[in-house]
C-alpha cells in the first residue's frame, strides 16, 4: 500500500491543474471562431463573447446574506434578487454552487429590461455543523464581467442527540 505525503499531493494537484488549463486553452482556441450550436436560450442567439450587441447590465438588490443560526438537518431557502438595468433581455446561463449541499434554481426565461428576477437556493444543513460560508457563481450575458458571485453565511447548531431533522421543508427568510 502506497501512502501519499503532502509534497506528492501538491505535485499531483499542480500537474492536474496545469493539464486542465492546457486542455481548456486548446478547446477555447479551437472554438473561438465557431457560432454556438444546439439549442440556445432566447435572447442569447449569440454568446456574449461573440455578439456584444446582446449584452446587458444587472443590479443585484442583494448579493450577500446572513441566514443566522439553524438546527442541523434544517433546509434553508435563500433568495437573491436582481434587476435587469440594461436594454437587452438578461439571460442567466448558469448558477453553480460552491458545494453539493446547496442547490440553486435560476430563471429559465430571460428577464426583460427593467424587470426583476430571483436566484433561489436551498442549503441542506445536515452534517454541516458550525459556521458555513457558501457561494453561487452566476453566469449571465452582462457587460464587463459575465460572472457574478452570490454568497451567504449560516451557522448550523448540532444537537446533542445527533442531527435534528425535524424540519425538512425549506425555511424561508427575507431580508
Amino acid at each position: 500500500m502506497y501512502l501519499l505525503n503532502c509534497d506528492d499531493v501538491k505535485k499531483i494537484s499542480r500537474t492536474l491543474i496545469l493539464m486542465a488549463a492546457i486542455v481548456s486553452g486548446c478547446i477555447t482556441a479551437e472554438n473561438n471562431d465557431e457560432k454556438p450550436q444546439g439549442p440556445v436560450a432566447p435572447g442569447m442567439e449569440a454568446t456574449a463573447s461573440i455578439d456584444p450587441e446582446n449584452l446587458t447590465s444587472v443590479r443585484w438588490l442583494d448579493s450577500t446574506k446572513n441566514m443566522g443560526t439553524v438546527m442541523e438537518g434544517q433546509k434553508v431557502e435563500v433568495v437573491f434578487r436582481f434587476q435587469n438595468t440594461g436594454s437587452k433581455p438578461l439571460v442567466i446561463a448558469s448558477a453553480t454552487p460552491s458545494c453539493g449541499c446547496t442547490v440553486p434554481a435560476k430563471p429559465e426565461k430571460p428577464v426583460m429590461p427593467g424587470q426583476e428576477g430571483e436566484i433561489k437556493a436551498v442549503f441542506d444543513s445536515q452534517g454541516r455543523p458550525g459556521s458555513n460560508h457558501k457561494t453561487i457563481t452566476v453566469v449571465a450575458n452582462t457587460e464587463g464581467n459575465s460572472n457574478h458571485v452570490l454568497a451567504f453565511d449560516v451557522t448550523v447548531k448540532g444537537s446533542k442527540d445527533g442531527p435534528a431533522a425535524a424540519n425538512t421543508t425549506p425555511a424561508q427568510t427575507s431580508f
